[in-house]
């Protein structure tokens, strides 16, 4: 039998908190619209939304949902994928450390907490938890 791990927990707290940067981005950009750009709706709707679903994401990997395992790696593969983009290409994007470390740092600590033979087992093997 496979030895307990936490890591689905401290993914559970990597997503959140990734969730609550998007949220702050989103709720941040709403001034803009009051001023007069517009566009900024679609932008804050859109950073809301992700939260949302990272939220959502987050949940069902503490409930060992295998589903949420597999959309959770894919959604920080993209993330990474778009930081690493936003390292390369001169289109003015911060690169001080805490950049990094939110845009890289964050979404490579997840894929490695949620990759291997390990937690496919885990996932696969879903406790059923009461109440849950």
């Amino acid at each position: 039998m496979d030895k307990p791990t936490s890591r689905p927990e401290i993914a559970f707290v990597l997503l959140l908190m990734q969730a609550t940067l998007w949220a702050i981005a989103g709720l941040s950009a709403f001034p803009f619209v009051l001023a007069g750009e517009v566009f900024m709706a679609g932008l804050a709707l859109a950073s809301l939304l992700l939260a949302a679903g990272a939220c959502v994401l987050a949940i069902g990997l503490v409930k060992r949902r295998r589903k949420a395992r597999r959309w959770a790696i894919g959604l920080e593969v993209t993330c990474l994928v778009g930081s690493l983009l936003q390292l390369v290409l001169p289109i003015g994007a911060n690169h001080g450390p805490v950049s990094l470390m939110t845009n890289v740092g964050l979404p490579l600590a997840v894929i490695v907490l949620l990759r291997g033979k390990t937690m496919r087992s885990t996932f696969a093997a879903a406790p059923a938890l009461p109440g849950l």
